[in-house]
């Protein structure tokens, strides 16, 4: 059974245009993109590549995130599942 984790996601407009995406819980995840679906998608592969560096060096993420406990929708939140 896979655990579910609110992950917290600030989509940042940028005055050139476009928005940067950081997360105040994974201070790894800095991406980017020209629109906001497209930074959504970059920063779902940020994502990925911050849980597999937290992998790699032995970290947990439940240690970092909050398990969901309810499956309702968050406003600029990705839920992941591991």
């Amino acid at each position: 059974m896979k655990t579910f984790y609110k992950v917290p996601l600030i989509f940042e407009p940028q005055p050139e245009g476009g928005y940067t995406v950081t997360s105040p819980l994974l201070p790894e995840l800095i991406t980017e993109g020209d629109t906001l679906e497209e930074a959504r998608n970059n920063a779902e592969d940020a994502l990925q590549a911050v849980l597999e560096l937290y992998e790699e060096m032995g970290i947990s993420i439940s240690s970092v995130l909050q398990p969901i406990v309810d499956k309702a929708p968050f406003l600029l939140e990705a839920a992941v599942a591991i």
